[in-house]
């Protein structure tokens, strides 16, 4: 059986912009780089425009970058289920979807795309089935990770070109500053690019950092953090374009960053503090040390997935590195003294960045694009066995 053709891809925006990041990336790469017909359902699309700069978020229907993009009502149309259906993070399908897709003869590959975890549980429930309870349809759950036991990342085929071109181009390099509205920052600046949640670990790191004898300037784009940040300059009114400073810390606040852009904010950094799924991801292509803000999650089940993918992302590190990371991530993670880790945290950048190029190639050999379009046609082998055998 060949890949499938077409796909729907459904998206709940839940919140921070994580779950339509996932979901409008996929998309992209399923058109664009396999050659689908690839309609992407969204419920908010005012969330979805903040990440694709060309969208109307008033039209129910429009193309962007190849991707049909429709709006996810209660109203949802009759028509034609794609043969590759992908609900992502467990949002619930439209109930008529669902009962076309189990009038065909020939079914719809029905795959629920998880969060991401580096957790182990993940590898044995990893495209485990799902039968619906009164339909004869079964849906199986695909998880992304970071082994070869789960489905990989999200990695587009000319990324790390487009990153090597980056980084060797003053001309790339310099037109990155001045759409930001900068020009390069001196020789010597620490740059950092901060997206994250409030957090109260952040007065401490930047009073460290306007004490130090480093000069340091973070980039922090619109997001939960900007009021926090601008509340330690005595600022009620951040926006973007503001600038500010303190000893040896300078702040520049950059407009929210849309999609497309955000990888060269992080190659033009030389640390980048990133949260939720989708710029943890980023991150890691990026090869820069990070510090990485897990959604927080009440019952601080958060901080057990973080410790999952320490363990995984500190097996190669030397111990100094390894305790400079587990140190700064967990107290950012969970409002310590952050103030305290940073200054080993800064000296083992030279060993994280070593360690991000070969952790980066590693993971590299995992295309969770690629594995997703497999399982699709293995899938659809299942489904030829079953009729065959009845």
């Amino acid at each position: 059986m060949i890949r499938p053709a077409s796909s729907d891809i459904f998206c709940n925006v839940v919140d921070n912009y994580g779950d339509i990041g996932v979901c409008w990336r996929l998309a992209r790469q399923l058109a664009n780089e396999y050659g689908l017909a690839v309609r992407l359902w969204v419920d908010d699309l005012c969330s979805f425009a903040k990440l694709c700069a060309e969208a109307d978020p008033a039209a129910d229907r429009q193309m962007c970058h190849g991707v049909e993009v429709r709006h996810w009502t209660k109203e949802f149309p009759v028509l034609q289920p794609a043969e590759l259906v992908i609900e992502a993070f467990s949002c619930k399908l439209p109930q008529s979807y669902m009962e076309a897709m189990a009038e065909q003869q020939i079914k719809s590959a029905w795959i629920n795309l998880e969060y991401l975890s580096a957790e182990e549980w993940v590898e044995s429930h990893h495209k485990l089935p799902s039968p619906h309870p009164s339909l004869p349809l079964t849906k199986y759950y695909f998880f992304p990770g970071f082994t070869k036991q789960t489905g990989g990342l999200l990695l587009e085929r000319d990324l790390q070109e487009h990153r090597k071109a980056f980084l060797n181009s003053p001309s790339l390099r310099q037109e990155f500053w001045r759409s930001a509205g900068m020009e390069i920052p001196p020789a010597g600046t620490l740059v950092i690019s901060m997206f994250a949640y409030e957090n109260t670990a952040l007065e401490g790191l930047f009073d460290a950092c306007a004490s130090g004898n480093l000069p340091i300037l973070f980039l922090v784009p619109e997001g939960r953090i900007l009021p926090q940040v601008s509340r330690y300059f005595g600022d009620t009114a951040p926006a973007a374009g503001k600038a500010y400073a303190n000893g040896n810390l300078n702040v520049r606040v950059l407009p929210f960053v849309e999609q497309a852009h955000y990888d060269e904010l992080l190659w033009a950094c030389d640390v980048n503090f990133v949260r939720g799924e989708d710029s943890c991801v980023r991150a890691q292509w990026a090869e820069k040390p990070f510090i990485w803000q897990i959604y927080p999650q009440h019952d601080a089940v958060h901080l057990k997935k973080l410790e999952a993918f320490l363990t995984l992302y500190c097996d190669q590190l030397g111990d100094f590195a390894s305790q400079a990371v587990h140190g700064l991530w967990k107290s950012w993670n969970s409002g310590g003294r952050a103030e305290q880790a940073w200054p080993a945290f800064i000296s083992a950048c030279g060993e994280l960045e070593r360690h991000g190029h070969n952790w980066a190639r590693h993971l590299a050999e995992n295309n969770l694009a690629l594995n997703l379009l497999d399982f699709s046609r293995e899938i659809g082998r299942m489904r030829a066995f079953e009729i065959e055998g009845q």
